[in-house]
């Protein structure tokens, strides 16, 4: 028997094991410590597909395509078309981004601010100056060329020590921050053409794939744009995000009153009973003055221009129970009196309904509601008139007769939907008449200047939690059904987030601190070689950079923040000022 030095036991007599594809029906033989990425090449003539391949699911784990194979193994390749590739590759792109403004501009550092619709990322320059149309362009040109050379991206494993004065002496004192709070002892460096750095997750092999990208100027920062899993191998048209750039641009002015601007600062603070206080009650206090100052504007427009309906919009886990019950509460505070009208109970009978690709009931579609029906009833209370709602039976799937409602001069319809943004919803009823808000937690803390935490990911945590906590899923069960909640997002959600006449931005700066303690225990049960176990992985591998809220300080988080919603005691669960008995009462 030969020790090899990863520890493995192998024969003598073995110098070749197999790469079996199952997808493809293919099985191929190499050297013992041949690739994954050597066997990917040799069957690319297999693929009748011109998308990059980005790593691969190995014996069921997600694995790069530089590592070494020891046993005969399970390939299934991860393209660009896939979520896992998806991240792999910008998270590689913004290492060549970094290296080659390092390069270029020695000291020069970017930061990964947010990301922006339709693929990209929103960069800005932290030296002295935003980069000159010239500057950037010379920026991608060098990119290019780093992509033609196909340099190779190689890891190591070093000690938290060495890669905290490795930072440290490169002044990158964000790293150095977080890595000095690192409880672990090994941290994983990549390096590309002598540049080191660490990520949160895996990477490309080399340059030589990372062709798909384009730097867009902008006067303050510029657009790093990559493509979407959807479409692969284009880079589809920029649209304005005026109204999300607002938001992005006060979600920053808030981290900076906080001085919490990254996770290595979050952790200072929840290491500090006074500070994590301060910090939380800052944070709510941030939110509830946003709230007050989307009522007011509802407010004026009742006053000035007779508004009576408003729609809230977001994704799952944005936080939009929270928002709608606090902003009534709001209305009731400028005299208004809110009214739920029930979006669920318009869907058309079950034999009407739309299905989708698999042949099942497409719920989320448009056309799964009684718009007609909704259209003319809105119209109704809107002119004040008596309509008697619709209350739809799921058990039978089909539409009965439900409450009478008639609107009071102060009375204001609130309805809260996965289309509330979409103008076909309500197209009968005058703009005026409406007000729209968009919920979502649209910007995170970075891990540091370069490791972005998607919002998306933040989503999934919280519903991880309130799932496990308020109807009994585990974490298995909320992974297993993302991808197709996510699927809704983007096309019932997204598209039409500029036609709100407000924006909420749900996240609050202390809740991963908060989220981890409840959600590490729920993604440590997901069962080993299943698909949820590599993205349970993942996400544990980012919540291990932020520092738990010990168990005392989660009480000072108040009963009435959003929060509450997904970490459970909230007095606003069984709560909605509806005033039914005043709406049906006239």
């Amino acid at each position: 028997m030969t020790a090899l030095d990863n520890g493995i036991q192998i024969s003598d007599r073995r110098t070749r094991i197999r790469a079996i594809f199952d997808d493809l029906g293919v099985v191929l033989e190499g050297p013992i410590g041949t690739t994954i990425g050597e066997f990917v090449d040799q069957a690319k003539d297999y693929y009748k597909s011109d998308v990059p391949i980005i790593a691969a699911i190995c014996n069921r784990e997600l694995r790069e395509l530089s590592y070494p194979l020891y046993v005969d193994s399970d390939l299934t390749p991860v393209s660009l078309k896939t979520s896992d590739g998806g991240r792999i590759y910008r998270r590689s792109l913004v290492m060549l981004m970094a290296t080659a403004a390092e390069e270029l501009w020695k000291g020069s550092r970017i930061e990964v601010r947010y990301a922006v619709p339709d693929g990209g990322f929103y960069c800005t320059r932290e030296d002295a100056r935003p980069f000159t149309e010239a500057e950037l362009a010379q920026l991608e040109a060098h990119m290019r060329q780093i992509v033609t050379n196909d340099e190779p991206i190689t890891k190591r494993t070093v000690t938290v020590e060495e890669a905290y004065e490795t930072f440290l002496a490169r002044q990158d004192d964000d790293k150095a921050r977080l890595l000095s709070q690192r409880d672990r002892e090994e941290l994983v460096l990549y390096k590309l053409r002598g540049r080191e750095d660490y990520s949160y997750g895996y990477m490309v092999r080399s340059t030589g794939v990372l062709s798909y990208f384009k730097l867009h100027w902008d006067s303050k920062g510029f657009i790093l744009q990559y493509p979407r899993k959807e479409h692969p191998l284009d880079l589809l048209p920029l649209q304005p995000y005026d109204k999300l750039r607002v938001i992005f641009q006060q979600t920053e002015d808030w981290l900076t009153k906080m001085n919490v601007e990254d996770v290595g600062r979050l952790n200072s603070v929840t290491r500090q009973n006074n500070r994590i206080h301060e910090l939380i009650l800052v944070a709510e206090a941030l939110h509830e003055q946003h709230i007050a100052r989307i009522a007011l504007q509802i407010a004026e427009k009742h006053n000035q221009k007779g508004l009576r309906l408003v729609l809230i919009a977001g994704p799952s886990s944005s936080g939009k129970t929270t928002f709608a019950k606090r902003l009534a509460i709001q209305l009731l505070a400028h005299g208004l009196r809110p009214v739920t009208i029930e979006l669920d109970n318009y869907f058309v009978d079950r034999d009407k309904t739309p299905k989708d690709a698999a042949g099942d009931y497409d719920f989320e579609a448009l056309a799964a509601i009684n718009l007609p029906l909704f259209n003319e009833q809105l119209l109704a209370l809107t002119s004040g008139k008596r309509v008697t709602t619709p209350k739809f039976d799921f058990l039978t799937g089909k539409s009965i007769s439900g409450r009478q409602v008639q609107f009071g001069e102060n009375q204001i319809g609130i309805i809260e939907g996965i289309h509330g943004l979409n103008p076909n919803l309500v197209s009968e009823v005058p703009p005026e008449k409406i007000f729209r808000v968009y919920v979502s937690a649209l910007t995170q803390l970075n891990i540091d200047r370069n490791n972005r935490i998607p919002t998306t990911d933040v989503r999934l945590i919280r519903r991880i939690v309130r799932d496990a906590h308020h109807r009994g899923y585990s974490a298995a069960d909320t992974l297993s059904r993302w991808q197709s909640v996510r699927r809704g997002e983007k096309n019932n959600i997204f598209p039409y987030q500029e036609n709100s006449d407000a924006m909420f931005n749900s996240a609050l700066a202390y809740e991963l601190a908060a989220l981890r303690p409840m959600a590490e225990p729920l993604l440590l049960q997901v069962k080993y070689g299943t698909r949820e176990h590599i993205e349970a992985k993942r996400l544990l591998s980012f919540l291990a950079w932020v520092h738990p809220l010990l168990p005392e300080y989660l009480d000072y988080i108040p009963d009435t923040s959003l929060l509450r919603e997904f970490i459970g005691k909230s007095t606003l669960q069984n709560y909605f000022p509806d005033h039914r008995e005043i709406s049906t009462e006239l």
